[in-house]
């Protein structure tokens, strides 16, 4: 285990672990999340279904040579079938189908094109739930919303953990001296169960010079944030941040413009946002990959509420025993 952190390795929440056009009915993906093996699939019909990889029959991983057969999985090795539930549905070489031949299944739900997954560390049912939909993206049955242009998709492995990442959007100095943003706002925040608000009033660089706005961040545990930026035109990214294993995470970002002013000018707009949040997170990629981070750090009056950050982060853990004790 990385020694730079204090908290345990993988947190608990929904994340992102594809996008929901990959994966076509008929489709079968090895995934590695969590610190897991995984098999994302579509059977014939259209339902969706993760899995734990390997086979209870000899371990092949189904992820690797797998197929679909109508609504089930066959491993590529002996041909057993498993259902969207997991459950062994066919041996063609067994008069009887073992009792316990049963695969583990991930809790999903797609959103956006995305598909979210739950994790948690003592194989607990969700806590907490996130938006059945995103209005600038569209609605819950996959019809675009034709005011926001079609979304940008960036994506980036970082070897940090989710909770250094999130602290950024309370981490208000950091925005003037590592950035170079002009000015220096506070930000305030609220919590609301497993749903930080984090709202600031901020300027936004652009090729026509400071703008003046603001930004708002949702974030649902540490996997999904939707952050609202209001300036010349409105503007989103929905950010989610997946952990890999112990010591990286999977960073996605999807942009989308509001067309208030014109296809034209919002497509011109979206690019230089792109490139300056591109360029700030790039600029955060070595800090993150080279702090450490404190239990208790030295805060002053100027560092924004990253005390209520850090009170709204021990919910996503399963912490150990002992520390469980000492809190």
């Amino acid at each position: 285990m990385d020694d730079r952190y204090f908290t345990p390795p993988i947190p608990n929440g929904w994340f992102q672990i594809a996008a929901s056009d990959e994966i076509k009915p008929g489709d079968v993906k090895p995934l590695k999340y969590f610190g897991e093996d995984l098999v994302i699939w579509r059977s014939e019909e259209g339902e969706l279904s993760v899995l734990d990889a390997f086979c209870p029959h000899l371990g092949a991983h189904l992820g690797h040579g797998g197929t679909i057969k109508g609504n089930s999985i066959e491993c590529p090795f002996h041909a057993w079938q498993f259902g969207t539930d997991g459950r062994c549905t066919a041996v063609p070489y067994a008069e009887h189908l073992p009792r316990k031949a049963k695969l583990p299944t991930w809790h999903i739900k797609e959103l956006a094109n995305m598909v979210m997954c739950w994790h948690h560390a003592d194989g607990e049912p969700p806590t907490f739930d996130i938006p059945d939909e995103i209005p600038e993206w569209g609605s819950q049955d996959g019809v675009r919303n034709d005011e926001w242009t079609e979304f940008v998709h960036r994506e980036w492995k970082i070897r940090t953990r989710n909770q250094e990442m999130a602290e950024n959007a309370v981490d208000t100095a950091h925005f003037h001296y590592l950035h170079g943003t002009t000015n220096m706002p506070q930000s305030e925040a609220s919590i609301d169960g497993a749903t930080l608000r984090v709202y600031s009033g901020a300027g936004m660089e652009t090729p026509r010079g400071t703008v003046d706005g603001s930004i708002e961040s949702l974030n649902y545990g540490f996997g999904l944030a939707i952050v609202r930026f209001k300036g010349i035109v409105e503007t989103l990214n929905v950010a989610t941040t997946t952990p890999i294993d112990a010591d990286n995470v999977h960073l996605r970002f999807n942009f989308s413009v509001k067309k208030t002013a014109g296809a034209e000018m919002a497509r011109g707009v979206g690019k230089a946002f792109v490139a300056e949040v591109t360029r700030q997170l790039e600029q955060d990629i070595p800090i993150w990959e080279n702090k450490v981070q404190y239990e208790k750090p030295l805060l002053c009056d100027g560092d924004g509420p990253i005390a209520i950050f850090r009170r709204w982060c021990t919910q996503f853990y399963s912490w150990p025993d002992e520390q469980e004790a000492a809190q």
